[in-house]
């Protein structure tokens, strides 16, 4: 493991996430000072996010078939780009295009960068979890900077939102200082040693498995977030702090989980983390179902953000064995299109909610969750080891 290399590149994860985490925080200060309407709102959250999550494969194919590690500062620096030019602009439709180039830049740094973590962390699943975690905490801390800095003066001071990205593009200049053409010489040495050897094969079938348990774990995901301090607060008669206070569980719960399925996966396997991970999230989403208080909700939906939550780095890394020749751009779908569904069916899950209640929504989601579970069974594992074999037989 390059703890050093890696630790560069979890920094560099925090600050691309930032700026995803800024787009919603800056949400409410244009709606007041701006007088944007709820739609108008929509419509900039769907430019950053739901455009990103669609061309983050074709970054993943573009790093695939074009490896270049200047993509990883030129993503969150051209989401900083965007976001500052989103929080000076004006008219709504330069706003929206700058929501644009924000989702772009956040799509273009995830491939490259997730491949890179993989390389510095060798085969220690520990590895990809703390470079997951960057990113939550970069994600975490974009509230209280868009309260500090916009809340104070105005969208007139968005510039200063592109500070941290100024200050990690200098970082990540300064490390890979005379880097770049020892890379190149290695990257040439290794194609002039491989070109006799068999390249091994992709098992997309594997991997279509793997996406489809991926987006049976976003849908539930996507739903209990959304509607986890309304069914606090409506249903179960809990204060308006104990439903912000769930979420917040939830989320660092779901952090502890990443680090925790690292490690797991290190001692137990990668097969046997995600498996403990989806059996875990069972119960605990049936507990929330049926808590009859809002301090049951609570205790549950920690077990819940925890135990989702434990098969992220496992799934990032075999979603990347199962590709091994396109391991970028199975990063790409994995962490962008798969993850994004259940942001896309979210609104068919909220009319049910409306028509039927809180209660019968969370039902349904745990019936997606159970069938995302027995395609989590039926998924086995592979490896570097496996690969090489099934190379030769080929």
């Amino acid at each position: 493991m390059n703890k050093r290399r890696l630790g560069l590149l979890t920094g560099t994860h925090a600050v691309n996430d930032l700026y995803q985490g800024l787009v919603p925080a800056l949400l409410p200060f244009m709606v007041l000072e701006r007088g944007y309407s709820y739609t108008a709102v929509s419509g900039l959250m769907l430019a950053a996010t739901g455009l990103s999550s669609v061309v983050q494969p074709l970054f993943g194919l573009y790093a695939d078939r074009h490896p270049r590690s200047w993509l990883v500062p030129t993503g969150f620096l051209v989401a900083a780009l965007g976001l500052v030019l989103a929080g000076l602009s004006q008219s709504y439709l330069l706003t929206w295009i700058a929501m644009v180039l924000c989702g772009l830049g956040i799509a273009a740094y995830h491939p490259p960068a997730t491949v890179a973590a993989r390389a510095a962390g060798g085969a220690s699943q520990k590895a990809m979890s703390v470079f997951s975690v960057g990113g939550t905490i970069g994600a975490s801390f974009a509230p209280v900077l868009a309260a500090t800095v916009v809340g104070g003066g105005g969208l007139s001071r968005s510039y200063l939102l592109g500070l941290p990205a100024l200050a990690m593009g200098i970082v990540w200049m300064v490390a890979n200082a005379g880097r770049g053409a020892a890379s190149a010489a290695k990257a040439a040495a290794a194609r002039q040693a491989g070109s006799h050897l068999l390249k091994p094969h992709n098992d997309w079938r594997a991997f279509s498995l793997l996406v489809a348990t991926i987006v049976g774990w976003s849908i539930p995901y996507v739903t209990v977030l959304s509607m986890l301090s309304l069914r606090i607060t409506r249903d179960l008669h809990g204060t308006s702090f104990q439903g912000a206070a769930a979420l917040t569980g939830f989320t660092a719960a779901g952090a502890a989980g990443v680090l925790l399925g690292g490690w797991l996966g290190d001692r137990i396997g990668r097969m046997g983390t995600i498996r403990t991970g989806y059996l875990l999230a069972l119960p605990s989403l049936a507990g929330l179902v049926l808590a009859p208080t809002a301090g049951w909700a609570l205790a549950c939906t920690g077990l819940l953000g925890m135990s989702m939550f434990l098969p992220f780095a496992a799934q990032v890394t075999l979603a990347q064995d199962y590709l091994p020749r396109n391991p970028a751009t199975a990063s790409g779908i994995t962490l962008g299109l798969a993850l994004s569904v259940g942001g896309l069916v979210s609104p068919l899950f909220g009319m049910l909610s409306d028509a039927r209640g809180l209660g019968v929504t969370l039902t349904a989601v745990l019936g997606v969750l159970c069938v995302a579970t027995v395609l989590a069974l039926r998924m086995r594992n592979r490896t570097p080891q496996t690969i090489a074999p099934e190379a030769a037989a080929a």
